[in-house]
């Protein structure tokens, strides 16, 4: 969590409101509540900029998701619950969309597609890079041929690389050096080490693989190892899946050659 003070705190906490959902003009009467512990509807309006008229709807809308409480007094005041129950309320609510939209794309009715993914496809991001690599491993059926560097070689690629195995996947793995060689042996006993096209340090590769010979990603670390991984400009990716895809058809005759001229293990 990020303890750091905010420059603008009122500003952030109404865009944050209304990323949840909330109308402008309930955002804005929330956080003026938040700041003045219970007032009426003038009070509200004085301190938010939001018209007179205006704050008895966003009171009704903040109402209703349990955001305020309303004394029937005249004129009526209004209470805000603490920061501290909002976000829960947000994050529980967060949690529960998060749980239909998981339900209801897996029971989506497969459609039925062409087995052949014409073009490249992009992919920006160390992330979403590794969460697409993730997806190539848990499909494979036969093979893996995988080449990185090893900064990119984290614990969850490896735990996918050991699950693909356990399935019976051949896994074959090049450009790391000794010492991870053999962590990764010891982890994954039947993995094959094979030796790196090039020296990885000297470019700005930064993976290389194919899948059951038919699904290949490469990708390049755009801005540096130093980049956030959830930044689009730390790695970008392209991969392409079918036999007779472009990108599938170069790396394919590249690997094939290289472990056909690499001495076993």
């Amino acid at each position: 969590m990020n303890n750091d003070p905010i420059e603008d705190p009122q500003s952030v906490a109404i865009e944050q409101l209304e990323r949840f959902g909330l109308s402008a003009y309930a955002a804005r009467t929330f956080v003026a509540l938040a700041s003045l512990g219970t007032g009426t509807a003038r009070d509200i309006s004085q301190v938010s900029e939001v018209p007179r008229t205006r704050v008895y709807d966003a009171i009704d809308e903040l109402h209703d998701r349990g955001l305020v409480d309303i004394l029937q007094s005249s004129p009526k005041q209004f209470w805000a619950i603490s920061a501290e129950t909002a976000s829960r309320t947000f994050e529980h609510e967060l949690q529960h969309r998060t749980e239909v939209l998981q339900t209801a794309l897996s029971e989506l009715e497969p459609i039925e597609q062409r087995a052949e993914q014409r073009g490249v496809w992009t992919v920006n991001g160390q992330t979403a890079v590794t969460e697409r690599v993730l997806n190539f491993f848990a499909s494979a059926e036969d093979e893996i041929v995988y080449m990185t560097v090893e900064d990119l070689l984290t614990e969850d690629l490896i735990e996918g690389l050991g699950e693909a195995a356990e399935r019976g996947v051949s896994i074959r793995l090049g450009g790391v050096s000794t010492e991870v060689q053999e962590r990764i042996q010891d982890e994954i006993p039947g993995a094959t080490m094979f030796e790196s096209l090039w020296v990885w340090t000297d470019t700005s590769a930064g993976r290389l693989m194919m899948v059951d010979g038919r699904k290949t990603l490469v990708s390049a670390l755009v801005n540096g190892v130093d980049t956030s991984p959830s930044d689009p400009r730390s790695e970008t990716a392209i991969w392409g899946e079918g036999d007779t895809n472009s990108l599938v058809v170069v790396l394919k005759a590249i690997f094939t050659w290289r472990l056909q001229t690499d001495p076993p293990d």
